[in-house]
């Protein structure tokens, strides 16, 4: 949700039987942060709805950074008809009223103040009647499109024009400036991965301050760094290993693997 904190702002969103699409922007709250809370969050309330217990997600969340320009109107398009695409609603006007997805907020037909509405349709006119006139004829524009592989990833290979013209890139910088979790130009992807990249030293040097992680963590949260490595489920132990997964993942580049294997728990409850 739109958090006043500095979480999550939703553009777009579609939940589907088995699965759901989001299209946030992140803010001083991290991604990783923003969606445990929001994921467990809907996980015990669609429990304690049903009156059931356990896992209610499969697998964690895949996540994709994305160019603003031009991929926020596309991107909105193509999850808002992810209802209509799965057969899940049978038309555009069985859509505009389905309660599961940011389409139908958008159009002002289901109340969602979380949702950023003014920053979608501010795209398209300066008043939100006309803004919404618009909008809902792009929609219908890109229902002959189907399905979009191009929209999950990838960088160069849609400022190259395809996996194709890719392919012929065998030499220079432009080679590399793809990545499958980064949808935008060749440039930006390049900007992307310098930024997310290890500390000076590499994986190696990331890897050998862990332990350091782990006691700096533990004194803080007032327990031994043994029992944030034997996972233990007292809160205290568990916050503090959230709180050394979090920085080993995010900051230090560590995989999901080698972390989960120090603090002795498996690689899924890394991300949960």
């Amino acid at each position: 949700a739109q958090a006043q904190a500095g979480g999550l702002i939703v553009y777009a969103w579609a939940l589907l039987p088995n699965h759901a699409h989001l299209l946030v922007r992140t803010g001083r709250v991290p991604l990783a942060r923003g969606m445990r809370s929001l994921l467990t969050g809907y996980a015990g309330a669609f429990n304690r709805r049903h009156r059931r217990r356990g896992h209610l997600f499969q697998n964690r969340y895949k996540s994709i950074v994305v160019e603003e320009e031009p991929y926020l109107l596309e991107l909105t398009r193509y999850i808002h008809l992810n209802p209509l695409r799965a057969g899940v609603v049978p038309d555009l006007g069985a859509l505009e009223r389905y309660p599961w997805g940011g389409h139908s907020a958008l159009l002002g037909h289901v109340p969602r103040p979380w949702q950023a509405l003014d920053a979608v349709l501010g795209q398209f006119a300066g008043t939100r009647r006309e803004a919404r006139r618009r909008y809902r004829a792009f929609v219908a524009d890109g229902v002959s499109q189907g399905r979009q592989p191009d929209l999950i990833g990838g960088g160069l290979r849609r400022s190259a024009g395809g996996w194709e013209t890719l392919a012929t890139l065998r030499r220079g910088r432009e080679r590399w400036a793809f990545d499958e979790r980064v949808l935008g130009s060749g440039a930006f992807v390049e900007r992307v991965l310098k930024e997310a990249a290890p500390p000076p030293g590499g994986i190696a040097v990331a890897g050998r301050s862990l332990p350091a992680l782990i006691a700096q963590l533990a004194a803080a949260c007032g327990v031994h760094p043994a029992e944030i490595q034997s996972g233990s489920r007292r809160r205290p132990a568990a916050r503090a290993r959230a709180a050394v997964a979090a920085v080993a993942v995010t900051r230090l580049g560590l995989s999901a693997a080698r972390v989960a294997k120090a603090l002795g728990v498996s690689a899924v409850a890394i991300f949960q």
